[in-house]
């Protein structure tokens, strides 16, 4: 019984207008660095298409989090740190992605998708303390 009260709790906790704001400003982000990731697939291999594609969406991110996620102002400030969180999540990302493609044979088209679900919760958290400031 316990442990039910603190799934509901971390679930109400998490579940809020923000998160699903930051879940639906993913969604955004995901859909055109995955466009990026794909059409730079013609021109260079999975791992560097997947670092220019990475560092576009961290500036996507940066601006409709800031502004429609959190609803605070920009300053240069949070964006230096924010690439931070992305940092974190990237090196994670990408070792999983090496993982996923050269061990388990996923196809490195889907691979991305799969590693940015994992990373979710970590990235929400992180962003949330850098852009607010707490």
């Amino acid at each position: 019984m316990k442990v039910g009260i603190d799934l509901r709790t971390w679930l109400t906790k998490f579940m809020n207008k923000e998160f699903l704001r930051f879940v639906f400003v993913g969604g955004i982000n995901t859909v055109a660095t995955y466009i990026i990731y794909l059409v730079l697939l013609i021109f260079f291999n999975y791992s560097v298409s997947y670092t220019i594609s990475y560092v576009a969406g961290i500036l996507i991110s940066f601006y409709l989090n800031t502004f429609f996620v959190f609803k605070e102002k920009v300053s240069f400030k949070k964006f230096v740190q924010f690439p931070l969180v992305y940092l974190v999540q990237y090196l994670i990302n990408l070792i999983m992605i090496l993982v996923f493609v050269e061990h388990f044979n996923v196809s490195k088209q889907i691979v991305p998708l799969i590693v940015i679900v994992i990373t979710i919760p970590i990235t929400f958290v992180l962003s949330k303390l850098i852009i607010r400031g707490k």
